[in-house]
């Protein structure tokens, strides 16, 4: 299965392509470290979404192209960036005043493992991991929403979406969407409800590689994307 998986699944950026579909003119967004930092290549033509970066930096875009980075410009992942016209920069004091304060409209984050009650574990203790969770916990309970970008199963073909995480937890009942390597998946009541899946892949595969009641509610839409 997981040879035929690497096959049809989604990449890490058609995966971030997809979760930038979802971002709304005016919206104000922490992209996590790592993964979910590629989102900001993929915002959509016409819409206005202003990012934020814990370290402190609001309105950054896209990584610059190799060579020509700033390295006084980074986010909290210690990535280059870009500037979009009207950024601000603040002291980390004030930024982490904007997450806690609610004004965050959106956080994406990667996980390790997420729960169908929207439980989040995205770092580790373990020889490897994130080595702690920084600001993440904040984000989790500071932003009106929280998303996920993840590969829809480990590297061994193990679950990620499980009934309850196994890991050490970020947030409890924080998730409320999750983007995966095969489907698009909404957290509704304790429970994982499917809202796209990729054509290649059956309900009934999609259902066997994920760790808890895969719910359907109405029609599940093709998950397409392009080639990035």
């Amino acid at each position: 299965m997981t040879e035929q998986l690497d096959k049809i699944k989604l990449s890490n950026a058609q995966i971030a392509w997809r979760a930038a579909q979802d971002l709304e003119t005016g919206f104000y967004v922490n992209l996590g470290i790592g993964f979910p930092e590629m989102i900001a290549r993929f915002q959509p033509e016409g819409r206005e979404v202003i990012y934020h970066t814990e370290n402190g930096v609001l309105g950054f875009g896209e990584a610059p192209k190799a060579g020509e980075e700033d390295w006084d410009l980074i986010n909290a992942g210690k990535k280059a960036i870009t500037l979009k016209p009207g950024a601000a920069f603040f002291h980390h004091a004030d930024s982490f005043a904007m997450v806690r304060g609610g004004h965050l409209d959106l956080a994406v984050l990667g996980a390790y493992q997420v729960a169908e009650t929207g439980d989040l574990a995205n770092w580790s203790t373990g020889a490897g991991g994130v080595p702690a969770v920084g600001g993440a916990m904040d984000l989790v309970h500071g932003a009106k929403r929280v998303a996920v970008v993840t590969d829809h199963v480990t590297k061994d073909g193990q679950p990620k979406l499980l009934r309850r995480c196994t890991m050490p937890l970020t947030g409890v009942g924080c998730v409320t969407r999750v983007y995966t390597s095969l489907a698009v998946v909404d957290v509704e009541g304790g429970r994982f409800v499917l809202r796209e899946k990729l054509p290649a892949i059956s309900l009934d595969d999609l259902r066997a590689l994920t760790g808890a009641t895969l719910h359907v509610s109405g029609p599940v839409a093709d998950l397409v994307v392009p080639e990035v």
